[in-house]
């Protein structure tokens, strides 16, 4: 089988399986193990894989620059944004997380509802200045790449908030892996507010679920829930469960 035309299996059998064990795929081809680590190395430096230890998981679109984001899945957003704004209850202090579901949850929150808003991000900052929610904003250095503030100072502040709810947007949600995003920084930015929340929230839409990305943020057991819309009989949304993952369904 030609590189070109086994690279291609590859990636079909990670969509399709959600994981690859280099081992069991170099067996079956009847190939070594080196030949399919070297494939799926390449897969990586390509963006189309995450390559774990032992074989290789499903690479996130979700990791392209914020610009280009919003054009990723935008009905699913949307779906899980309505959802998750749901659970910002009246009176409720709330850390919004950056990234376009995000800005979809503030445009699903009614204008009128009192609350709280604690978030690093400026666009969602922005986004919430015809609400009613007092609004604080974490500054630090600004990552451009998801319009966040990342950074010692960042961190610093986010040591001196507490908040009910913290709504977590990362790029990739998968059952073994868990929460994860493409930039350390970023990821121990989230860490820190989710530390800082009585229950987190992962918004999850389609193209994150059963995909993953370089850096953990959280294992699945330190969050509260999933917001998603993919459905319940989904093999992901299945595993997600039977791991004792509370789903919050999307209509």
């Amino acid at each position: 089988m030609l590189a070109a035309a086994r690279k291609e299996m590859l990636l079909e059998r990670l969509h399709r399986d959600g994981r690859l064990v280099a081992k069991e795929v170099a067996a079956e081809l009847g190939l070594s193990e080196d030949s399919i680590r070297r494939d799926l190395r390449e897969l990586d430096a390509a963006g189309l894989a995450v390559r774990v230890y032992g074989g290789a998981l499903p690479a996130s679109p979700a990791v392209v620059d914020y610009g280009r984001r919003a054009a990723v899945s935008p009905a699913s957003k949307e779906r899980v944004a309505r959802a998750a704004a749901a659970l910002i209850e009246p009176g409720a202090t709330v850390i919004l997380d950056g990234g376009t579901t995000t800005l979809a949850v503030v445009a699903a929150l009614p204008l009128d509802r009192p609350c709280t808003v604690i978030t690093h991000s400026p666009t969602i900052a922005a986004a919430l200045l015809d609400h009613a929610a007092d609004v604080f904003l974490i500054g630090g250095q600004l990552f451009k790449h998801s319009a966040v503030a990342c950074g010692a100072a960042a961190m610093e502040a986010a040591q001196r908030i507490s908040a009910d709810l913290f709504l977590l947007g990362v790029t990739g949600v998968h059952p073994t892996t868990g929460l994860t995003t493409g930039d350390p920084d970023e990821a121990a930015m989230k860490r820190a507010l989710a530390a800082r929340a009585a229950e987190t929230f992962v918004l999850a839409s389609e193209e994150k679920l059963g995909a993953a990305s370089r850096f953990g943020v959280l294992t699945l057991d330190e969050v509260a829930g999933v917001v998603t819309d993919v459905p319940v009989d989904d093999p992901t949304v299945r595993a997600l469960a039977d791991a004792g993952v509370r789903i919050v369904a999307a209509d």
